[in-house]
């Protein structure tokens, strides 16, 4: 009789139960062991090697017992591999693949105790590999219910662990503020609020001795417990968790667990830290800074952060409501974007009014004596770059018409080379009326009531339209005019209603004075009715 030598193999993907006298491991080897004692007159005999892997999955085959396994079966000590399921073995069916070739080449089978076939025979060999598909299967299964029930907690605003931030401690499915890293989490921030550079940040942190949180890793080893590296302070500023929020890929939601850092502040940090985007990609020069960045506030209250886009290689700049960017699912009709150049220009300029004003230095300077006005005068009139002047916002306020500029008081006693308190409060805030005129996709800012601009598109649109018009009372078709004209049927059709605009419409158009909005694109898209004072309800309204 041919002596077969066996070897059982167990495995668990959790740690849960393992420290029991009896655990799940012992209760498959035993069943394995039943199983081959039954087949003892088939000559089977069991080999006295445990290959037990005890809390690892079987979605990999990197499990030490099993690598133990498979290194015997290739140097021909085994015979036979028992297990008590064939997914203990493995779940994957592309990593089964690779274990029958080298079970093949070896000799070697296996069998499982609770689920019967030969894997000698072709049908063995399908029913094997549809087990394995269902096994594989009921594990990604598995796996998107915990992906998704992690998501739906992190939308609630629950912890799902991971490594704890500095701090907080873990509190169940939330966090709890340690006081003790607490304090070292504001005093960083306070530092970037002061100095707004990271490398300073990081300078004054080893300055005052502040440190990573020590961790005792597996194996007796401690980890942290170092001053902070320029990396780990970017993670620490942006990390929403610090003003009671949970990330989840690129969603932030409201947390259950106490804020450290204030949510306004918080928001502060991030437009500084998006404003301070050092070098474009590709490009050896610095790129344009958002001097505005966190000054800038809507008429909601809501802060308007930059961002930006790129068109034919270049970086177009913008500042937009903090809410686009916050929650992108909803549409937001009463958001501002807005040309990031010319709102710094617009601003600067009525700052450089502000400060053109005769006697300006005795408006702003409280008890200012005849000897000081010249000096301060001097200090003020260095003041000629744009970027001197948004130095000295502390506030925009953007309302549908108007724009209100807060200068800072500390800024600019700076410029005025004084103290502080002899700054006269009430003449920092200067306004300004405000007004937005597009013409298609572009969008241009004025200050004060936006002067006449003609629409060279529309006015040349309405000329052809005319021109197109006399070709079909002369018995042209659309087809021919197209032909004729170089363009499509179809545009033809669309651009001839604007023929029969009113002539107090086009007078309006050919001066530049029609409604805010009235241009081509609106006019095709919408129609033009054919009564004229249909026309004048329609379109004033634009």
């Amino acid at each position: 009789m041919r002596r077969i030598r066996c070897a059982i193999y167990t495995r668990k993907s959790s740690e849960e139960g393992l420290e029991q006298d009896f655990n799940s491991l012992d209760a498959q080897r035993e069943a394995c062991e039943a199983y081959i004692a039954s087949q003892k007159h088939e000559g089977w005999e069991l080999l006295p090697d445990h290959y037990d892997d005890g809390g690892i999955s079987g979605g990999h085959l990197d499990r030490p017992a099993l690598q133990r396994l498979m290194q015997a079966v290739d140097e021909k000590r085994v015979d036979q591999i028992v297990v008590y399921k064939i997914d203990r073995l493995t779940r994957s069916l592309a990593d089964f693949a690779k274990l029958v070739d080298r079970l093949d080449a070896a000799g070697t089978s296996f069998v499982s105790v609770t689920q019967s076939f030969n894997t000698a025979t072709s049908m063995g060999r399908l029913t094997l590999n549809m087990l394995l598909s269902f096994a594989q299967f009921e594990r990604e299964v598995t796996a998107e219910r915990i992906r998704d029930k992690i998501a739906a907690s992190k939308r609630k605003g629950m912890w799902m662990g991971g490594s704890v931030p500095l701090g907080y401690q873990p509190d169940g499915r939330t966090l709890k503020i340690d006081e003790n890293e607490a304090t070292t989490i504001r005093t960083l921030y306070d530092l970037y609020l002061k100095h707004r550079i990271l490398r300073e940040v990081k300078e004054r942190a080893e300055q005052l001795d502040l440190r990573s949180r020590c961790r005792r890793r597996a194996g007796g080893r401690i980890s942290g417990g170092k001053h902070f590296d320029r990396g780990h302070l970017q993670h620490i500023l942006s990390n929403p968790v610090y003003a009671g929020r949970i990330r989840h890929k690129q969603q932030v939601y409201e947390g259950q667990h106490p804020a450290i850092i204030d949510p306004e502040i918080w928001d502060t940090v991030q437009d500084m830290l998006q404003g301070r985007a050092s070098i474009a990609r590709g490009s050896k020069k610095m790129a344009t800074t958002s001097l505005l960045a966190g000054k800038l506030f809507d008429e909601t209250g809501d802060r308007l952060t930059p961002s930006h886009s790129r068109k034919n290689g270049k970086r177009l700049r913008y500042y937009i409501s903090h809410r686009l960017v916050k929650d992108r699912s909803r549409k937001h009709p009463d958001a501002w974007r807005l040309p990031a150049e010319q709102l710094e220009s617009l601003i600067a300029d009525v700052i450089r009014k502000k400060l053109g004003q005769p006697y300006i230095v005795t408006t702003l300077i409280r008890d200012i004596s005849a000897s000081e006005i010249a000096a301060r005068s001097a200090a003020l009139s260095e003041f000629q770059q744009a970027s001197q002047h948004l130095n000295l916002v502390d506030r925009v306020d953007l309302t549908p018409g108007t724009l209100t500029v807060r200068l800072s008081a500390c800024e600019l006693s700076k410029a005025l080379d004084c103290h502080t308190d002899r700054i006269n409060g009430d003449e920092l805030t200067l306004t300004s009326p405000f007004r937005m005129r597009r013409r298609g996709v572009e969008l241009k800012l004025h200050l004060g009531d936006a002067p006449p601009e003609v629409d060279r598109t529309l006015v040349q649109n309405i000329v052809k339209a005319q021109k197109w018009l006399a070709m079909i009372i002369q018995g042209k078709t659309f087809a021919e005019i197209a032909e004729t004209e170089g363009t499509s049927k179809r545009r033809v059709q669309d651009v001839i209603d604007l023929a029969i605009l009113a002539p107090d419409i086009l007078d309006a158009i050919a001066n530049g004075e029609q409604p805010e909005g009235l241009t081509s694109d609106y006019l095709v898209k919408s129609g033009v009715p054919a009564v004229w004072t249909d026309q004048r309800d329609v379109f004033g309204r634009q």
